[in-house]
C-alpha cells in the first residue's frame, strides 16, 4: 500500500513539473517570440553641418573639441580684411553714382524750366539719363548690401544648442564656402529609435510607453512611441540594364522578418545621464496608452511627439516606484485592436 501512494506522488510530482517546466517555457517563447521588445535600438539625433558662407582663412577659433555650445554662439572666425576692403569699395561706388545721379537730377530740372528754349530730344535724353543713373544707384547699394552681409557672415556662430564634434576647426585653416568645417549635435533632438520586428508590430501603436535600457548604464529611461515610418528601402528589387525589375532569388522554406523603425521620444531623462547619440538601447514596449485603447484612432500629429488628444497620457512610475498593474480592460486591448486592423 505504501508503495502504492509512493508511485502515485511520483506520477503526481513528475506532472507538476512537467507543468511547470512547460508554462516557463510557454513564457520564454511568448517573451522573445510575441512581446514587442528589441535589443537592437539606439540613441539618435539631429546632426548640423556647420559650413561658412564665404571663403577665407579661419583666424580665431573659439571653441575646442566636444564643447557644449549655445545657438547663436560664435564657433570662429575667417579673415575679415578682404571682405572689409569689398565693402569700402561698394560704398565709394554707391558714393560715386549718387553723386552722378545728383548731377543728372540738376540737368532735367534746368531743361524743364527752360521749356521750349531746349530741343525735346535733349529733354528725354536728361529724363533717361536720371533713370538710369537711379537704377545704377540701386545696383550700387545692393552690392554695399551683400558687401556688408558677407562681412557679417564671417562670424561663424552655432545654428543650435548642442555640442560640437570631436574636431573643432584650427586657427590658419582655409575655410571653403559651403563645405562643412565642423558639426554640432542638436542636443533637444535626442531620442531612440528601436528597430522592431514586423511580427511584433501589432502590440505597437503611438503613445504607448516604453522602457528603455541603455547598454552600460544602471537605471531606465521612460519614454512613449512617438511615431513609426511608412516605408522602408526594398533590398530584394533592383532595376536592370534593360529597365526591368532584378528581383533576387529566395528560399521559399526560409522568410525573414524585416526591421521596421519606431521612434520612441524620451519623457523622462536624469541629469546625470550621459546622452551619447549612437548608444545602444534594449527598448521594451509596454502597455496600450488610455487614449489609443478607448478611441482605437492615431493622429499623425503625435509623430511630434504631441499626443492627438487632449485626455492626458498616464505618468509612468519613477524608477524607484513599481509599475501599475494594467487594468483588465486595457489588457484586452491590444487583442482588440489586431483584430480590428
Amino acid at each position: 500500500m505504501k508503495k502504492t501512494w509512493f508511485s502515485i506522488g511520483q506520477i503526481l510530482l513528475t506532472l507538476i513539473v512537467v507543468v511547470i517546466a512547460g508554462l516557463v517555457l510557454w513564457k520564454m517563447i511568448n517573451y522573445y517570440m510575441f512581446s514587442p521588445w528589441t535589443r537592437d535600438g539606439r540613441i539618435r539625433a539631429d546632426i548640423i553641418q556647420v559650413a561658412p558662407d564665404v571663403s577665407g582663412l579661419i583666424t580665431e577659433v573659439n571653441v575646442v573639441d566636444n564643447q557644449q555650445v549655445r545657438q547663436g554662439q560664435t564657433l570662429f572666425v575667417i579673415d575679415q580684411a578682404r571682405y572689409t576692403l569689398a565693402l569700402q569699395q561698394a560704398l565709394a561706388t554707391a558714393q560715386q553714382r549718387r553723386a552722378t545721379l545728383d548731377q543728372a537730377r540738376r540737368e532735367d530740372v534746368r531743361n524743364r524750366q527752360l521749356g521750349d528754349l531746349v530741343a525735346r530730344e535733349v529733354a528725354e535724353e536728361s529724363r533717361s539719363r536720371v533713370e538710369t543713373d537711379e537704377a545704377a544707384l540701386n545696383d550700387a547699394l545692393v552690392a554695399v548690401d551683400t558687401a556688408r552681409l558677407n562681412l557679417q557672415r564671417t562670424h561663424i556662430v552655432s545654428p543650435v544648442d548642442g555640442y560640437l564634434n570631436d574636431r573643432a576647426p584650427r586657427t590658419g585653416e582655409f575655410a571653403s564656402a559651403g563645405r562643412a568645417v565642423l558639426s554640432v549635435v542638436d542636443m533637444h533632438s535626442f531620442r531612440v529609435d528601436g528597430y522592431f520586428e514586423e511580427t511584433k508590430l501589432s502590440g505597437i501603436d503611438i503613445g504607448q510607453a516604453v522602457d528603455i535600457k541603455i547598454m552600460g548604464e544602471p537605471g531606465v529611461l521612460r519614454g512613449h512611441v512617438a511615431s513609426i515610418v511608412s516605408a522602408i528601402e526594398d533590398r530584394d528589387r533592383g532595376e536592370g540594364a534593360n529597365l526591368l525589375p532584378n528581383v533576387n532569388p529566395a528560399f521559399s522554406w526560409v522568410r525573414l522578418a524585416q526591421r521596421i523603425p519606431v521612434r520612441v521620444a524620451l519623457d523622462d531623462v536624469p541629469k546625470d545621464f550621459r546622452m551619447i547619440a549612437g548608444r545602444t538601447a534594449t527598448v521594451s514596449v509596454r502597455g496600450l496608452a488610455p487614449s489609443i485603447g478607448s478611441q482605437g484612432a492615431v493622429d499623425h500629429r503625435t509623430a511630434s511627439g504631441v499626443p492627438a488628444t487632449s485626455q492626458p497620457a498616464s505618468t509612468p512610475p519613477s524608477p524607484a516606484q513599481p509599475a501599475a498593474v494594467p487594468p483588465a480592460s486595457a489588457a484586452t486591448a491590444p487583442s482588440a485592436a489586431s483584430a480590428a486592423r
